[in-house]
């Protein structure tokens, strides 16, 4: 007789769907298959589902914890081994004003590079006094505001520098400028088309000519060496070139330079494609950023304290190490499907039309439940009409049911300002606070919102206006 009783059936194990697997060699095996037994169901304390569930998928959400932790541990590294130190938040990397704000509440300054970037941080309500503005194209529009409200301005080329004196002349007083250097580390590839070369002596020729200018004072130096920088040496020789050409300029030209800016360039805990180990073992902490850098500045200008003269400030212009982590895009399958080579492919609602940085990152891809069965090689894929819409080329993942949902992360940085407008709506994007709360920081878009730029002329207003032609497929 079979026993039926509630205690035998509990211990009954779930049927599970058996699947065929071919073995092929070159690919992907157990040891380096996805931990799909890890799974995420909440973001600070927030459940996924009454995110989704309100808000819709897919879905950007930034963690307001996130951000005030990483930018106070910043702060903390570096203020804690040199004296004078600022950070400038680099609007490029995420310029959804909660996040500026959050950023700017802790003390960043705003750093632009664009008309746009430094309009966006005036109506945030950043003072010019506050603002770093780089970039290459300033117009004379911008750089009389800027000038007007005090801005510190950073010199990309020399037809920027003529228009800046002509700016600072019929403005009547003296403007402070930064020059923007560009040199060879020997460890990263040189940025050289930012800036004047310091090898070259042009740097040299720019300093000079400031210091003969009756309507420019140089104040500051400036320089980024390069972007997902892995290596802190990189920023060890970076520090040496600037503090070696400051020190020369101070002594020709009699100037004294208040502040030496070095960029960002930091990397986060993203997995970089080409790059086999994991972020944990090959990104230096911010405490290994900021000894390397601190510990050579410090050298680099005790004789210039010595002397009874400030140090310079030494500015940071960080934005992936601060926001990378605190956010990540929930994405949810609309279709499973098997490849001609044998690999389970997933269709998401997500494609790097959102996730952009899906091109050189392979991002962690976390469930949102626990997900049961054999773990099977998937590529998944974004929604878009693309072949290139790949989100992630290869991992180990259990099946997959049709509005399941998948996390994607870290997604902080680049995405929001270099996501697209194509094919499919951007979705909203909300932000987590410290009390749990949730707040949409940026709607979703509609039709309305695609087509309020569009204009028709009048002959155009109708898309058949001697009525729709009779339509060829519907001929049996």
């Amino acid at each position: 007789m079979t026993d039926t009783t509630p205690s035998s059936q509990s211990t009954k194990k779930p049927w599970l769907k058996p699947t065929i697997t071919p073995l092929r060699s070159g690919t992907i095996n157990k040891f380096g298959a996805m931990r799909h037994e890890q799974w995420r169901d909440n973001i600070d304390g927030v459940p996924i589902s009454e995110l989704l569930e309100k808000h819709g998928s897919p879905l950007f959400v930034v963690s307001e914890r996130k951000l005030r932790e990483n930018i106070r541990h910043l702060h903390r590294a570096f203020s804690s081994r040199y004296p004078q130190v600022l950070s400038g938040w680099s609007y490029k990397t995420n310029y959804l004003g909660a996040v500026c704000n959050v950023f700017h509440q802790e003390g960043a300054l705003a750093e632009v590079v664009s008309e746009f970037e430094y309009l966006k941080a005036r109506s945030l309500g950043v003072p010019g006094n506050c603002i770093l503005f780089n970039g290459p194209h300033k117009p004379r529009r911008i750089l009389q505001q800027a000038v007007a409200e005090g801005a510190h301005i950073h010199i990309d080329h020399l037809d920027e520098l003529y228009l800046l004196e002509e700016v600072a002349s019929e403005a009547g007083h003296e403007v402070g400028v930064t020059i923007r250097l560009n040199f060879d580390t020997g460890y990263t590839e040189p940025w050289s088309r930012f800036g004047f070369n310091v090898e070259s002596g042009q740097a040299m020729d720019v300093a000079w000519r400031i210091s003969s200018s009756p309507s420019l004072r140089l104040t500051g130096l400036h320089s980024h060496i390069g972007t997902f920088v892995l290596e802190t040496e990189a920023y060890r020789a970076q520090v040496r070139i600037m503090t070696a050409f400051m020190l020369e300029v101070e002594a020709r030209t009699g100037c004294e330079i208040d502040y030496i800016d070095i960029g960002g360039g930091f990397a986060s805990l993203n997995s970089l494609q080409g790059i086999y180990l994991p972020p944990e073992q090959v990104v230096p902490s911010i405490e290994q950023y900021a000894d390397t850098i601190c510990t050579e500045l410090l050298e680099a200008t005790h004789e210039r304290s010595a002397q009874g003269r400030n140090r310079p400030t030494l500015v940071l212009e960080t934005g992936r190490a601060l926001v990378d982590d605190a956010e990540v895009l929930i994405s949810s399958v609309v279709a499973n499907k098997r490849l001609p080579d044998g690999r389970h492919g997933v269709v998401m609602d997500a494609g790097v039309n959102l996730l952009f940085t899906a091109f050189w990152y392979n991002h962690d891809v976390t469930p949102t439940r626990q997900l049961n069965g054999k773990p099977d090689e998937t590529a998944l894929y974004g929604p878009l009409c693309m072949n290139i819409d790949v989100l992630r080329q290869s991992l180990m993942l259990p099946p997959l049911d049709v509005g399941d949902s998948l996390i994607f992360s870290p997604a902080g940085a680049y995405n929001n300002t270099q996501w697209m407008q194509f094919i499919e709506y951007r979705p909203n994007v909300v932000m987590v606070g410290d009390d749990q709360t949730v707040a949409v920081i940026r709607r979703a878009e509609d039709l309305q919102t695609v087509t309020a730029l569009e204009q028709l002329p009048a002959h155009l207003q109708k898309a058949y206006p001697d009525g729709a032609p009779a339509s060829q497929l519907d001929k049996r």
